[in-house]
């Protein structure tokens, strides 16, 4: 709920932000001004033409604010450019308690790996996430069968391999996961360590993600 001792700016600025798809097309010049203001006069119930008037000034100054910050991502727009994605599909998700024990994971991971598939393994507070190819999914639910928590199929594996310079450029996974978010693509894992990002999505997305990942 909008906190009511906001003024009239900051309650429209909050609304723009809770509305991505919004705040993007603002921040690219393609609103209508006139008409996006009667809209968020209506949403905060203050329709008189003076609070009206006063939307849309704030509309036209953080529509400024956002030029400048488009500005600042040209940097993360040069990496990604320069970075190699890659998309797996047919990808499964194993989630495991934690007392099954690292070491017969690995073993697993390890009888994979030596068949060149794909196998990751993620350590949470009390649980371990697999990730692996569906065409392993009878070994994993063999050895894993008494400690699966739940498991996912018709998935895809999405891997981004940035340059060096990624741990020097500030937002670039505030800026990744923002894209997914501008698509109305949800992101079902994330871990981004060093040079590598593996986002895991639905298999059904792949060509939703493949098209505006391109740089």
């Amino acid at each position: 709920m909008t906190d009511k001792r906001l003024s009239t700016a900051q309650k429209t600025i909050e609304y723009v932000k809770k509305n991505p798809n919004i705040e993007s097309c603002l921040q690219n010049g393609l609103i209508n001004y006139s008409s996006l203001s009667r809209q968020i006069s209506k949403h905060l119930k203050l329709e008189n033409q003076t609070s009206i008037d006063a939307i849309l000034i704030a509309l036209r100054r953080y529509q400024n604010t956002l030029k400048t910050k488009k500005q600042s991502q040209k940097p993360i727009e040069e990496l990604l450019t320069n970075s190699d994605i890659d998309i797996k599909n047919k990808i499964i998700r194993f989630i495991l308690k934690k007392e099954i024990g690292i070491e017969k994971i690995l073993k697993i991971q390890t009888e994979i790996k030596l068949k060149f598939g794909l196998f990751f393994v993620f350590e949470g507070t009390d649980n371990y996430t697999i990730i692996t190819q569906e065409k392993y999914q009878n070994l994993c639910k063999i050895n894993f069968e008494k400690s699966i928590i739940s498991s996912n199929t018709e998935l895809a594996l999405v891997m981004i391999n940035s340059p060096p310079e990624i741990e020097k450029i500030t937002g670039v996974i505030s800026y990744i996961t923002r894209l997914f978010s501008d698509y109305n693509v949800n992101i079902i894992e994330l871990l981004s360590f060093w040079k590598d990002t593996f986002i895991v999505i639905k298999k059904s997305e792949i060509t939703k993600v493949l098209e505006f990942l391109e740089f």
